[in-house]
């Protein structure tokens, strides 16, 4: 079996995988105006670490999607240990299973990226209330690799390409995005994350987990540090 980069998250269950984990996923949503009357869909939730948060945080209306039922099994665990009522729904970016018009807010984690992008974003416009929100944190080519290395990194990660910020900024526009604010993303000196849990890795591990896993885990590390200047990360609000 050919194990990918989402495989690998999926075993271990990590918890806050995007860059800056909770503690920038807190931020990020502590400057909106939140309330129990909110809808907030968090795409592509993983093991539910974020849709926890908010819906213990907010107390207002959650909904949990992903794609990968391992990651889907670990979230449903996870919200039913802590009794929070968060609709867990199975389902992609590119068609979600809603409505027309249903949420306020759409956060989506390092997660647009390893979708069809104008597809999913257009699901996004579509989804959401007319004068609802998209959060998003994705990947940016901050400069340009050899084609050598690029085809190495989109071939490990799974995705079709990298975007620059200007490239993002356009395919929110054609998704019908009027507004889109941007915001680099520095990860925090790892000094001040030292002894912070909101910093710390979460982890849900399945029974079991093949050695070639372990190695997919240490390979992502090891991408991150050498190209550190050269794919780097934004945050964007899109309405």
């Amino acid at each position: 079996m050919n194990y990918t980069y989402l495989d690998c998250l999926a075993s271990f269950g990590v918890g806050g995988a995007h860059p800056g984990g909770l503690k920038l996923t807190k931020r990020i949503l502590s400057r909106e105006y939140i309330n129990q009357e909110t809808s907030i869909l968090d795409v592509g939730c993983g093991t539910g670490q974020t849709s926890a948060y908010i819906a213990e945080k907010y107390r207002c209306s959650v909904t949990s999607l992903d794609s990968n039922n391992t990651m889907l099994m670990k979230a449903k665990q996870r919200f039913l240990s802590l009794k929070l009522p968060i609709n867990s729904v199975y389902g992609s970016a590119e068609n979600l299973p809603f409505p027309d018009g249903l949420f306020d807010f759409i956060l989506s984690e390092s997660v647009t990226s390893f979708t069809d992008v104008p597809l999913a974003l257009r699901e996004f416009t579509r989804v959401l209330k007319p004068k609802g929100v998209l959060l998003a944190i994705e990947m940016v080519l901050e400069d340009l690799p050899s084609k050598e290395e690029v085809k190495r990194t989109l071939d490990f990660y799974g995705v079709s390409q990298f975007f620059t910020e200007s490239q993002w900024h356009n395919l929110f526009k054609m998704a019908g995005f009027k507004q889109i604010g941007v915001e680099k993303f520095k990860q925090f000196d790892e000094d001040e994350n030292e002894n912070d849990l909101d910093s710390a890795s979460d982890f849900l591990l399945s029974e079991t987990i093949d050695d070639r896993l372990l190695d997919i885990f240490e390979k992502h590390e090891y991408l991150t540090k050498i190209y550190r200047d050269k794919l780097g990360y934004c945050i964007f609000r899109c309405s």
